[in-house]
């Protein structure tokens, strides 16, 4: 993608070749086209930029300069890149909600425990599915925020075994105790190492689904965690 940004402060065609150099630097700048006569530089992305990562990078070679946009609309981009970064788990989410939701209504009623159930079955295997398909990639892109991942590598290939045996416990209801309290003990941990991240703004790889999709470490990666503790936090409540 090429976006096209009005920069202000260049006075002479040095000028243009170092913002051009400073720009280049950023990992996702794929091309740099600055013109001084226009004051205008055409960006290319391998993906979307934001504005500020953008403004942080010029101020850094000099206060002078300041960047904005021009023919797109900057908060049309950050909203069409979070869809297509976002787009995987969150159909993963829509399918899984739909499929429960379908379950409840054939039985002819809605029982809260027996959705959670299925909705949690359902949430284990996909995700342990898509671990499965790079274990090796899964636990190095784990290893980099996980509390226990860091000091235990073999902890990253665990886990997606663990997440497919909550899974098949829950398909089949074995346990639901121990099975809810494994599911929470384990996600617990995990948030932990997610909210760090996160809280720390460090930009890493999310391995929710594995090493298949890049996923960045967000909100929506607290927001799942927290879903699968608030569940099995509720179903222990129910169950003592």
């Amino acid at each position: 993608m090429k976006h096209t940004y009005n920069i202000s402060g260049m006075s002479c065609g040095s000028c243009a070749a170092k913002v051009k150099s400073t720009l280049l630097t950023i990992p996702e700048v794929t091309l740099a086209e600055v013109d001084k006569s226009t004051d205008t530089a055409v960006i290319g992305m391998s993906s979307h930029i934001a504005l500020s990562t953008l403004q942080e990078k010029l101020k850094a070679l000099d206060p002078k300069y300041d960047i904005s946009p021009t023919a797109h609309s900057e908060i049309v981009e950050q909203s069409k890149s979070w869809w297509t970064q976002y787009r995987p788990i969150l159909l993963v989410f829509f399918y899984l909600l739909l499929v429960t939701l379908i379950i409840q209504w054939s039985r002819g009623t809605f029982d809260l425990s027996s959705w959670m159930t299925h909705f949690m079955a359902g949430f284990f295997l996909t995700f342990s599915f898509f671990k499965m398909l790079d274990l090796s990639g899964f636990a190095n892109s784990y290893m980099t925020y996980d509390i226990i991942a860091k000091r235990w590598r073999g902890w990253g290939y665990l886990y997606a075994f663990i997440e497919l045996g909550l899974g098949i416990s829950y398909l089949m209801q074995w346990s639901p105790l121990i099975t809810n309290s494994i599911a929470f003990a384990v996600m617990t941990i995990s948030i932990i190492g997610v909210l760090q991240s996160v809280l720390n703004k460090r930009k890493i790889q999310c391995a929710c689904l594995g090493a298949v999709f890049d996923l960045p470490m967000s909100t929506v990666t607290i927001i799942e965690d927290a879903l699968m503790i608030a569940m099995s936090g509720y179903m222990i409540l129910t169950l003592i």
